[in-house]
């Protein structure tokens, strides 16, 4: 079968690292979560990272060390994983959904600034499936109207627009280091901030709220435990190491999906001039006499895995009946958008083949 995608990280690579830790018995708090923090700060320019269970627990932090509460506004890019939402509407606040660009798929700053109320109390901006274009214009529309800029880069390590890596560019930023990421840790997640006030409350609640005062711990705040495990960062290491040549190895895939598929009618998804991409994920729009879900169909009969781009967040039943505010380009985006299988030693020319042929049975018809 052609996988959607593949893990860059094996047992053989790891195993020395895994002896290593389980043998001195530190498993939590230890070098490799020093050391996996440490490599993110670098790579992404950051003043200050933190290592969460994941990308969710991370957006939820977030929320809570700007005080988002009952009834307050959070402008939400529509174009997303449902985490987007749901972690504003577990502290009770609202989520309000802002339209996205259809050649980008990020949110759109008209879309934005038709939003934002007195009740607004930050903005999310999601770096849809790693595409940070447009994320400077969000983050000067939100400096000029004194809104904190929270950046879902769940899928967005490794990428940077004019120069500047996602992570380091909104006042917090959050990664997920879930499977299906380019690094991935099974499940974990990361948050970098700029501000030390930031900093240090986040050190604070990420320890059950304890510091130290004299050498002894003392509890002086509330707090959780949403730490990630040393196992976990070992993992994390090791693929970041490498990040650089996983990009451009698929990089590489998705210049052949292009040349392939953009001739059939095949639209992918737009960069801004000034971005770096990191291709976590292959999406197109599909041709307008393509039908998109029969097409993931036929790919899964011929044991090709594929999927949709992502999802509408208005459009999920909870938003949509709750409260009834469909955005019609987010609707559109998801119903016509495809992601294909991308790793290392992918069959590109397979995956075409079965899209063209299935392609032309349609017209055919």
């Amino acid at each position: 079968m052609i996988r959607l995608i593949r893990p860059y990280v094996t047992f053989e690579e790891m195993e020395g690292d895994f002896r290593e830790i389980l043998g001195s018995g530190w498993l939590t708090r230890g070098p490799y979560v020093a050391r996996f923090r440490e490599c993110i700060t670098q790579h992404t320019g950051a003043g200050h990272t933190f290592l969460t269970t994941s990308a969710t627990t991370a957006l939820t932090l977030c929320l809570k060390l700007l005080g988002v509460g009952s009834g307050d506004e959070v402008i939400v890019a529509d174009f997303s994983f449902p985490a987007s939402a749901n972690v504003v509407e577990d502290l009770g606040a609202i989520p309000i959904f802002a339209d996205v660009d259809a050649a980008t798929y990020n949110m759109s700053p008209d879309a934005l600034e038709a939003t934002i109320t007195p009740r607004t109390k930050a903005v999310i901006f999601v770096d849809a499936l790693g595409n940070p274009s447009g994320l400077p214009e969000i983050a000067r529309r939100c400096f000029s109207h004194s809104i904190p800029l929270i950046e879902d880069a769940a899928c967005a390590l490794g990428s940077s627009v004019g120069g500047v890596a996602c992570g380091s560019i909104a006042d917090m930023s959050c990664f997920s280091f879930h499977p299906r990421k380019l690094v991935t840790t099974g499940e974990g997640g990361a948050l970098t901030v700029r501000d030390a006030s930031h900093a240090a409350w986040l050190e604070r609640r990420l320890n059950h709220g304890a510091i130290a005062v004299n050498g002894v711990q003392d509890f002086v705040d509330y707090g959780y435990n949403f730490r990630m495990s040393e196992l976990q960062a070992a993992m994390g290491v090791r693929q970041l190491q490498r990040l650089d040549a996983i990009i451009a190895g698929r990089q590489e895939i998705r210049e052949l999906y292009i040349a392939r598929l953009v001739p059939t009618g095949f639209i992918p998804q737009h960069l801004a001039a000034d971005v770096h991409y990191n291709t976590q994920s292959v999406v197109f729009r599909v041709p307008d006499d393509c039908q998109r879900d029969v097409l993931i169909a036929d790919l899964g009969d011929q044991g090709i895995e594929s999927t949709l781009g992502t999802y509408c967040l208005s459009l999920c039943s909870y938003y949509r009946k709750k409260y009834d505010d469909v955005q019609p380009v987010a609707k559109m985006l998801q119903e016509t958008t495809i992601a294909l299988p991308c790793y290392d030693g992918v069959d590109v020319e397979t995956v075409c083949v079965a899209i063209n042929q299935a392609i032309g049975s349609y017209r055919r018809t």
